[in-house]
């Protein structure tokens, strides 16, 4: 377990420079690792959701500092960010109740699930550019959210695609996703600490620490990235782990 614990922080490190770099990856790429390395859903998911609130909240403010989005209180980027954060608490909530009520196997199972499925959106849409509509994006936010409160991952790839693929630039969804997120997990971890009393936070503080540190470094980055080379790196790191996940779940059926 020790050993266990000291990886955690690096990962952690490596999966958010990925996430605030691009707007997606890290409760997507972290979960079915710490999944595989033993850890249980209830110990995994609500410390992602944790460690996400924070790091996302402060993603936004190094992203905002540094020009990549605009999140001043009458702008587009900040309205496009508060829409998504109220109609993901409708998936939150609905998630949290759920998770909490089902077996570990099957939450494993539905983790992998998404994580192949969002592997699969992003190459699918890779070049694909509808108009944008709020509804759209209301309606991605309650889905996004709904997979992020039930598997700690799934969010940022729908919220980010879908804005993308709308019209909105790469930089200011990253920074519209990192906010929105972060307010949705701050509701998702909210019902995990108050719901169930048996969670054990032991890797939330380790998460959290990975997680913040590679933020202003990624928020550079972003300015420099070829997004199209990263996010078809994503997608493939997607389909494999979360195909190992559900490898996994089949041999010990």
């Amino acid at each position: 377990m020790h050993i266990k614990i000291f990886l955690v922080m690096p990962l952690a490190f490596l999966c958010e420079f990925i996430d605030s770099s691009l707007g997606m990856g890290y409760g997507t790429s972290l979960t079915p690792i710490l999944l595989l390395m033993g850890f249980e859903p209830l110990q995994v998911v609500p410390a992602v959701l944790f460690s996400e609130f924070v790091s996302g909240i402060t993603a936004a403010f190094f992203h905002h500092s540094v020009r990549n989005v605009n999140l001043k209180p009458k702008s587009k980027d900040a309205h496009v960010a508060l829409v998504l954060a109220i109609f993901s608490i409708i998936g939150v909530l609905a998630a949290v109740f759920l998770a909490i009520k089902l077996p570990p196997k099957i939450l494993k199972t539905w983790i992998g699930i998404i994580v192949v499925s969002m592997g699969i959106f992003i190459i699918a849409t890779f070049k694909h550019r509808p108009r944008f509509n709020w509804g759209k994006i209301t309606l991605l936010g309650t889905i996004a959210s709904f997979n992020k409160g039930l598997s700690g991952g799934g969010y940022g790839p729908l919220v980010m695609g879908g804005q993308i693929l709308s019209g909105i630039g790469i930089k200011n969804a990253v920074g519209i996703t990192s906010l929105a997120e972060g307010l949705t997990c701050l509701v998702g971890v909210t019902l995990y600490f108050f719901l169930q009393s048996d969670v054990d936070w032991v890797l939330a503080p380790w998460l959290m620490a990975g997680a913040v540190l590679s933020i202003p470094f990624a928020a550079h980055a972003l300015k420099r990235l070829s997004e199209k080379k990263v996010k078809l790196t994503i997608a493939i790191l997607m389909l494999l782990l979360g195909g190992w996940t559900l490898l996994k779940v089949l041999l010990h059926a």
